[in-house]
């Protein structure tokens, strides 16, 4: 196993600075992807959570610290970044189980385990249509090298009846997290993320259910910024937004019962 060397690390503040979290200088690091997607679970205390590709733990240990007493678990294939996920869980006093692993083999005990709720945020990228990057653990984490539509099966595998899978991805992979979610997964429902009023959305959350058949939703776009433009540099988040980026506090999406 390899692991990072202290002058390779950076500690940073998210959530306002309720969680602290060891990134590489050079590799991938987490922007406010991760923390929309955590707002986003439901998840309520005493449910078991798993994360899918759940690299220093940024998504998780969020929503770890949002919600108490959550049963979390990330897997997690590159060990330098499993290694940070579990440090990064015993820095912030969070309780987190990382499993090192692919997602599409994943260890036996895993496998017989089920969860209240998946969330993933996988590689945005499809393989040729970015330049990639020269290290490797962005590389890994920004291109797909695992198609899709197998981390909506890992997914929908290990999500107990009624349970609740929760994807971030870039909007134009919307068609492919929707293609891939079969009979398993129904109750679909789609938040596209907007940066600003008058802009289309460059982000979308997926929300599925396990065995769930209500129909289809596709939600307004939510707003990210204020103002139709960018303002220099300064702080320009829309107050709802900036809540769920400094505190702990959930993401709502529009017109959800």
């Amino acid at each position: 196993m390899t692991t990072f060397a202290e002058s390779e690390l950076t500690c940073d503040a998210f959530l306002g600075g309720y969680l602290q979290l060891y990134q590489p200088r050079a590799g991938y690091r987490a922007g406010v992807d991760p923390v929309f997607l955590a707002a986003s679970v439901t998840a309520q205390a005493g449910q078991s959570v798993l994360e899918l590709g759940c690299g220093a733990g940024a998504a998780i240990l969020c929503l770890g610290r949002r919600v108490p007493a959550l049963a979390l678990t990330g897997v997690e294939l590159q060990s330098d970044y499993a290694d940070l996920a579990r440090r990064n869980a015993a820095l912030n006093d969070i309780a987190l189980d990382v499993v090192e692993g692919d997602i599409t083999a994943l260890p036996q005990a895993l496998r017989q385990q089920s969860f209240d709720h998946v969330i993933a945020n996988p590689p945005y990228y499809l393989a040729g249509t970015h330049s990639p990057a020269s290290d490797a653990g962005r590389a890994t984490a920004l291109g797909e090298q695992t198609p899709l539509a197998r981390w909506v099966d890992a997914a929908a595998r290990r999500l107990r009846h009624r349970g609740y899978l929760h994807m971030i991805a870039k909007a134009d992979r919307l068609p492919d997290m929707l293609a891939a979610c079969d009979d398993r997964l129904g109750s679909l429902e789609v938040l596209p993320l907007v940066p600003r009023q008058g802009r289309a959305a460059e982000l979308v959350i997926l929300r599925a259910r396990k065995g769930g058949r209500a129909p289809f939703r596709l939600y307004s776009g939510l707003i990210l910024h204020q103002g139709t433009r960018h303002p220099g540099d300064r702080d320009h988040y829309l107050p709802e937004i900036a809540k769920v980026l400094r505190e702990p506090a959930p993401l709502h999406w529009p017109g959800a019962g």
